[in-house]
């Protein structure tokens, strides 16, 4: 009975590993299919901004062209770790005008030397600009272990909500974009600097499961085989 016992929790472990492996090869093809999406907008050419209409679609990674007016004195710094060391990004609020929600705009990065507005003033356009860039999720929350705190004006995570209750900045898309790596007057901020990268590891862990489930049933026919002798 023991015996027994064994080969149905080898079998029992065998479907299940079976049935995670099938889950990771449809997960595969799930990331293959996100990856191509992803790059074919970001090497599309710039587009409008999406009516609002559209807001609550998958935009993530659109590329899109939007004019306006930089309010600098509104802007805020979350803090960020680049290729250029640690820092700063500055989200700057853009007023489109004919009261249209405000678009937070990631323009790009700064080194903690830069911090203070009057380190960057030749970069703070009063006239109107044009922002070419990514459109990209809010981030609510914070970083790991670091919740944003408001308050004490500490932000870990572009969390557009948050951001914009803070700044009392009144209707908002709920997404921002990440500017391009047009230079800004001065070198700063520095944009472009978007890291698109996807983990793809679902076929090494199909193979794995699949591996554990050739091995389970491999046991079970073992056991059958070794009882059949004693038989």
């Amino acid at each position: 009975m023991r015996r027994y016992a064994f080969v149905g929790v080898c079998l029992t472990l065998a479907a299940l590993f079976t049935a995670l492996g099938i889950w990771q090869v449809q997960r595969r093809a799930w990331k293959l299919d996100l990856i191509a999406r992803v790059e074919a907008r970001v090497d599309a050419a710039p587009s409008p901004l999406p009516a609002p209409a559209d807001w609550n679609g998958d935009l993530e990674y659109r590329r899109v062209r939007v004019t306006g007016r930089l309010l600098n004195d509104r802007e805020t710094l979350v803090q960020a770790v680049t290729i250029h060391g640690p820092g700063w990004w500055v989200l700057t609020p853009l007023a489109r005008g004919d009261g249209q929600p405000l678009i937070l705009v990631n323009r790009g990065f700064v080194p903690d030397e830069r911090r203070n507005r009057a380190t960057r003033r030749a970069s703070l356009p009063d006239a109107p600009v044009t922002i070419t860039g990514l459109l990209r999720n809010s981030e609510p929350g914070g970083a790991f272990l670091r919740s944003n705190d408001p308050a004490a004006n500490r932000w870990f995570s572009r969390d557009v909500a948050a951001i914009a209750k803070a700044r009392d900045l009144g209707r908002v898309a709920p997404f921002f974009i990440d500017a391009d790596a047009t230079s800004n007057p001065g070198g700063y901020p520095i944009g472009g600097l978007t890291v698109i990268a996807f983990r793809n590891n679902h076929l090494m862990y199909a193979i794995t499961w699949f591996g554990l489930a050739l091995l389970s049933l491999g046991g079970a026919v073992v056991v059958l085989r070794n009882d059949k002798r004693r038989r």
